[in-house]
């Protein structure tokens, strides 16, 4: 908590489109899941194709599926979960959700 004082860190709701199948990587990371999600504007939250950017490749412990929501934390944030260690991730999902309300 105390490490991002100051700081504004945010989560961004991503729609899981496939998975990625490493052949190599960094041992730390043995056992993990990786997924292809696109992350989504507001327009993308409400179903319009124009609010759906370019997918990333995001590390999923929780299991999601094609189609599935996720709130997904970037850059140096998304290693906190694995504090004191470190994992040389730049996206983490979460959290899996069921259900978004767009105004």
């Amino acid at each position: 908590l105390g490490r991002n004082r100051g700081r504004r860190s945010t989560m961004r709701i991503m729609e899981c489109i496939g998975r990625v199948t490493l052949s190599r990587w960094e041992p730390s990371l043995t056992g993990a899941s990786w997924k292809l999600a696109v992350p989504l504007l507001h327009a993308g939250l409400k179903g319009d194709s124009e609010g759906r950017t370019e997918p990333i490749v995001i590390f999923d412990e929780m299991g999601a599926g094609n189609g599935s929501l996720m709130a997904v934390t970037e850059s140096a944030e998304a290693s906190t979960p694995f504090h004191p260690n470190t994992k040389p991730i730049d996206a983490y999902c979460a959290a899996l959700l069921d259900t978004v309300s767009v105004i």
